[in-house]
């Protein structure tokens, strides 16, 4: 029974993505170490799910394993410059076989329909072709790079075809150019450009570590463009494929994708626990904070009943009904993260005391830990100083310390105001405390 209910419960947390993802791209880039190991097998039930829940999807796999593996059996020098391949003859020939047999690979695994697994009943079509136009690098740091290429444009309105015929499009990282010329490409390039050009509503790259590293063994769990160029430009050592794909994900963010993920190819489920749980289990890059403060509006009111329903059945908030809330929705701001409303606050003026009344402050319980009812406390004194409060006082029965730790004294139902002091619940006895502005 505690099984069922934690899966209804995850259920029903994870229902506002499934209708959210719906029609959306995701464009999502791995390495050709994922299909070597075999890790593609899980990826492809992944894959499969996110296409029956109505995602748009543009795979993007790499081949550099493969074609390391084909130039040593040859005997053929492996060179790199700045970190891209020297693809001469020999090695554009590897390439190109070793981008095909991956392509055939991948197409088989998402082609499965065996009964009794994730994949039964799977109806997948995909999709590849020349979609990716390219020009040669040319010469870095004194080397000519001959068949290594970049990206020259993709053919997003030939993707979109495919993709409104609900295929999944497969891109490989070879690119053709308008003389019939072949070059190869980096994995990141194609994705970054094919996320902007589509622009996708996600770019995400599976890679060999978990995200982009903070403080010991923690990841940074989501990063604002800024913040990501901050870690960028620090210089610090980073993981080698972070470096690879944390600066693409700067450059998607900055050019309207609107989120890029970096998880591990690793861990099974890693995009599932990405895309349907509130705290990921990688790093999130997005181009604003995920958090946002402003005024509520009557869209809002679901919400913030959501929110403080829960206090008011334990007695730590006074019962308000939704008529109430929306005839009062004016006083409220509200913290919505990621879209969602995560906390609110609730400020009534008495003009005549020069006094206001700090109410209804609340966090889901989602979201506590993270310093959100600071935020809303400090959004709340700034409001009530601008409109010429001298002090701010709240009622409570459970969260005493918690305001005093942040600047209020205790005080008496005599101080409040006068209005205030007629509706004073004399059987609740909250506690009273103030603060001047």
């Amino acid at each position: 029974m505690k099984d069922t209910a934690n899966f209804v419960h995850w259920f029903r947390s994870a229902a506002p993505y499934i209708h959210g993802f719906r029609g959306k791209t995701f464009v999502i880039a791995f390495g050709g170490e994922l299909v070597a190991d075999g890790g593609f097998v899980q990826l492809a039930h992944d894959v499969n799910l996110l296409n029956s829940l109505g995602v748009r999807l543009v795979l993007v796999h790499g081949v550099r394993p493969q074609v390391e593996a084909r130039l040593t059996e040859n005997g053929t020098a492996i060179r790199y410059v700045s970190g891209l391949r020297v693809t001469d003859d020999a090695a554009l020939a590897c390439v190109k076989e070793a981008a095909g047999t991956v392509r055939v690979e991948i197409e088989a695994l998402l082609s499965l329909g065996i009964a009794n697994t994730p994949m039964a009943g799977a109806d997948i079509r995909v999709a590849s072709g020349n979609f990716v136009t390219a020009k040669p690098i040319g010469v870095i740091d004194g080397v000519d790079l001959l068949h290594t290429g970049e990206v020259r444009k993709i053919d997003a309105a030939a993707i979109r075809r495919r993709l409104d015929q609900h295929d999944i499009v497969l891109l490989s990282p070879i690119g053709y150019s308008p003389t019939g010329e072949i070059f190869n490409l980096s994995l990141e390039d194609v994705a970054t450009q094919a996320a902007t050009e589509l622009a996708a509503d996600k770019l995400i790259f599976l890679m060999d570590t978990e995200g982009v590293p903070d403080r010991g063994r923690a990841i940074h769990t989501a990063l604002t463009v800024s913040e990501a160029r901050q870690i960028l430009d620090k210089g610090k050592k980073l993981p080698e494929d972070v470096t690879y794909y944390l600066p693409c994900a700067v450059a998607a963010c900055t050019r309207g994708v609107k989120r890029a993920h970096l998880i591990s190819r690793k861990r099974d489920g890693a995009l599932l626990s990405e895309l349907f749980t509130r705290e990921g289990v990688g790093t999130m890059i997005t181009p604003t904070p995920l958090e946002t403060l402003r005024p509520a509006t009557i869209d809002d009111v679901g919400g913030i009943l959501g929110l403080i329903e829960p206090l008011e059945r334990e007695g730590i908030l006074v019962r308000r009904s939704r008529e109430l809330l929306e005839m009062e929705i004016d006083r409220f701001i509200v913290l919505e993260s990621d879209g969602v409303v995560a906390g609110c606050a609730a400020l009534y003026p008495f003009p005549e005391e020069q006094a206001a009344e700090l109410a209804c402050l609340a966090v889901s319980q989602e979201f506590r830990g993270r310093g959100f009812g600071d935020l809303l406390l400090a959004a709340a004194e700034k409001n009530g100083k601008k409109a010429g409060f001298r002090r701010l006082f709240v009622l409570t029965t459970r969260t005493e310390h918690w305001f005093e730790e942040r600047g209020f004294v205790d005080s008496s139902p005599d101080r409040l105001p006068q209005r205030k002091q007629a509706l004073y619940n004399y059987k609740r006895r909250s506690k009273v405390l103030e603060k001047s502005l």
